[in-house]
């Protein structure tokens, strides 16, 4: 009996992003966010005794910044290898031939397989052969998988690849291959790399993706971490998935209409950041606020967005290990406006006009000009957590004209009001 660990896009020394850039972020934390990861990586390697690790692409993040990154890596290794643990590595597409520059010497149990053609490696006292191929190229659009030997008899038969197989959403269309594409290989197990969610595409044979071990940003959500498998006279007895991640990432719907009071509603977000920092398990969690519902309360929200805020800023931080990423403010009005407008009043017309507002083209540059050139003409790290400002998509766009009118509509309701 014997384990393996399969891990993937591990991206070390990548930086977290839609953090750093706000002043009260857990900038220590983010910035060794990946490493720790991949300590508990190591550790967990150690711990379960396993026969040796697999690494399918994309360990790095692109070239080192410098060689800190190399130094650590190899340190790392030198660990395993004092263990007795072997690892066994395909390059993906951020950690292709022709995108790092630097080199480190590494410890004799580390195998590098070629980005040149398929290669195939015994590990004899194991009765165990790993194909596997690198990247040459960071965009790789043959099919790797079709060059790959098929099974050799007498041996448990493992399969590196980095690919999207048929294609997975936000993830580039590399190596493209079909689930029969793998399966005609005759393997015991695919271990798959480039998709940051885990997956079990297939249970026979099994054909995992583990995901990252580390989430980077908020579309990185839940628990991350490794694939553990078992093996006991040749055949897999067990698959576990172990969490490695240091710092979570959580999108966290609040819904408010049962809230009449603004103290009603930091009650309801406290019990929600408290819900949230529960279940990651004393991870540190970095969190999307969505705020829902219809409720009396609306108007109040949308006019000071930025007050309301800090305010869930300064709730999560008295809750601690609990960090605000963003707060988006999708609450509704507790007023049917058709009743409004149906009314013939001077304010039942401007609600209307403000409907009738044409605030979703396609692409805002067309109504801002400068916007453009702001873009342009501002350092890529000042942008950092404003993706949604440059997202000129229709989806995006129409969210923002939403917002936009429900917030004229709000203010004018309850100026209406104080009348």
């Amino acid at each position: 009996m014997f384990r393996f660990l399969h891990t993937a896009d591990i991206h070390l020394d990548s930086p977290l992003k839609g953090l750093e850039a706000h002043e009260d972020a857990p900038v220590e934390e983010i910035r060794g966010a990946t490493r720790r990861a991949f300590d508990n990586l190591v550790d967990l390697a150690i711990d379960e005794d396993v026969a040796f690790v697999l690494i399918t692409g994309d360990l790095y993040d692109g070239d080192w910044k410098d060689y800190n990154t190399g130094l650590y890596f190899a340190g790392r290794m030198g660990k395993l290898d004092k263990a007795g643990i072997r690892v066994f590595i395909v390059s993906g597409n951020h950690d292709a031939a022709s995108n790092t520059t630097r080199a480190m010497p590494l410890p004799g149990n580390v195998t590098i397989f070629s980005y040149k053609r398929p290669e195939s490696k015994k590990v004899d006292d194991l009765g165990v052969i790993i194909h596997g191929q690198g990247y040459a190229t960071k965009a790789i659009t043959d099919n790797l998988a079709a060059g790959y030997p098929a099974r050799e008899t007498g041996y448990f038969n493992i399969g590196l690849l980095h690919t999207s197989l048929t294609g997975r959403e936000n993830h580039a269309h590399y190596a493209p291959c079909s689930v029969e594409d793998l399966q005609s290989k005759g393997y015991d197990y695919w271990a798959l790399g480039h998709v940051h969610k885990r997956e079990v595409v297939i249970d026979s044979p099994p054909i995992i993706f583990p995901g990252n071990i580390q989430g980077r940003h908020i579309k990185e959500t839940g628990a991350k971490g490794a694939t553990l498998v078992t093996i006991e006279d040749g055949r897999i007895t067990a698959i576990e998935t172990r969490d490695l991640d240091v710092l979570r990432w959580a999108v966290c719907e609040v819904d408010l209409s049962h809230c009449s009071s603004t103290d009603r509603v930091h009650e309801t977000v406290r019990a929600a950041c408290e819900r949230e920092r529960a279940n990651a398990d004393d991870r540190t969690v970095a969190l999307r606020l969505i705020l829902t519902g219809r409720c009396p309360v609306h108007a109040q929200l949308l006019e000071r967005t930025s007050h309301w805020t800090e305010q869930f800023r300064a709730v999560a931080e008295s809750i601690g290990d609990v960090w605000l990423e963003k707060v988006r403010f999708k609450t509704a009005r507790d007023v049917e406006l058709e009743e409004l407008i149906g009314e013939d009043t001077p304010l039942a017309g401007l609600i209307e006009s403000i409907q009738n507002l044409d605030l979703e083209t396609e692409d805002p540059t067309l109504l801002i000009p400068e916007l453009a050139a702001l873009q342009l003409k501002l350092p890529p790290e000042t942008l950092a957590g404003y993706d949604e400002l440059w997202n000129t998509s229709r989806e995006n766009m129409a969210d923002l004209g939403t917002e936009i009118r429900e917030m004229l509509i709000s203010r004018l309701l309850q100026h209406g009001d104080n009348k």
